[in-house]
């Protein structure tokens, strides 16, 4: 049985079917393919998670497949599963939420392969969904954000007002605020993943409203390209985008998804890997997200200040969602001495207090 972690893109919590106890078994030599709803080369998402196939490949001294511009269609990417598994491939990952369902129908028809998806819902005997605590990141880069920022305005990308990317905008938005509670957080959402022209042109209009430090939760650049002509403070995300705003800067929250993959992937291969009921969900403690390193701009003082919060949020003493924690609309989400919980966090809808903006409808 496969069951549901949750239901990422509706906000809406499935019930979950029972997953067998006890260890996968690989029923011949291993042979790995990776599936890519882009290319690879997307400056983003798909990259960070290809840098962690190469690594895969070079720690485990095995070739892997690969297969860019498998749209998320149904029968486009079951058919591409349904070749792999043919030729033989017996362990392979999906690298998108909208693959969910075509991968839930083919781990149910192949029960002797092993399947892994990134920022999927499903789960079972095996399959296994993996994401990671991003708004973890995301509190420590809104500390980079309010040291660096002398008009207490800061501003952000997001794409679609999907529980992920909303608790990526809150926990920016709360990061800043621990460093300047009046600090306010503008957020655009521009209804793409992958918009270049559009993404310059909300970053251009964030900074022309007096904002002077940008960040993005999409893959394009151009959010920093707009911050270093303007002389603001450029967050990146999932890898380092330095190189887009060399002078200005800040950090990246980035992905480094090998440190899931390897382990993950090995104990398929020696018969050790039991998929995890509720999918794999982790944060800073394991090093699949982080900071890249800071800009020349970051002062030792603000490196120290995020370090001991990212010691405390690691030890369990920070969680950037405890309360009191009220909402943009005054109303009380978490009370004092409580934690938002996780299920919670995958259907999350609103804005924290601090912030300015529009949350579109949901999809």
């Amino acid at each position: 049985m496969i069951k549901l972690r949750s239901a990422f893109a509706t906000g809406l919590l499935a019930a979950s079917l029972p997953v067998a106890a006890g260890a996968f078994e690989l029923k011949s030599e291993p042979k790995i393919a990776f599936i890519y709803a882009s290319t690879v080369q997307d400056g983003g998402w798909n990259e960070a998670i290809d840098k962690g196939r190469a690594a895969v490949s070079e720690e485990l001294g095995l070739d892997i497949a690969v297969a860019e511009n498998i749209p998320e269609e149904a029968t486009r990417l079951r058919a591409a599963i349904d070749l792999y598994v043919q030729r033989g491939y017996n362990i392979i990952v999906g690298t998108t939420y909208g693959y969910s369902e075509a991968m839930y129908e083919a781990a149910q028809a192949y029960p002797d392969v092993a399947f892994f998806n990134a920022s999927g819902v499903h789960n079972g005997e095996n399959m296994e969904s993996f994401y990671a605590r991003t708004y973890e990141a995301w509190y420590l880069a809104g500390i980079a954000a309010a040291e660096a920022s002398d008009s207490g305005k800061i501003g952000m990308l997001a794409g679609f007002p999907v529980g992920v990317v909303n608790w990526d905008v809150n926990g920016f938005a709360r990061g800043a605020q621990s460093v300047e509670p009046g600090i306010d957080t503008t957020v655009v959402y521009t209804n793409s993943w992958w918009d270049p022209v559009k993404e310059g042109q909300v970053s251009e209009a964030i900074l022309d409203q007096n904002a002077d430090v940008i960040a993005t939760d999409l893959s394009a650049a151009s959010a920093l390209n707009a911050a270093e002509e303007r002389g603001a403070g450029a967050i990146g995300y999932q890898i380092d985008m330095s190189a887009a705003a060399p002078e200005n800067i800040l950090t990246s929250v980035v992905f480094n998804w090998d440190a899931y993959l390897t382990p993950r992937i090995k104990a398929v291969i020696d018969g050790s890997w039991e998929p995890e009921e509720w999918g794999w969900f982790e944060g800073l403690e394991s090093g699949v997200v982080d900071l890249a390193p800071f800009g020349p701009s970051v002062s030792e003082e603000t490196k120290t200040k995020i370090a001991d919060a990212k010691a405390q949020i690691i030890a369990g003493e920070l969680q950037p969602f405890a309360g009191p924690l009220k909402a943009r609309d005054g109303g009380e989400v978490v009370a004092a001495g409580e934690v938002l919980p996780d299920d919670a966090l995958w259907t999350m809808d609103f804005f924290v207090d601090g912030i300015t903006g529009t949350m579109p409808a949901g999809e």
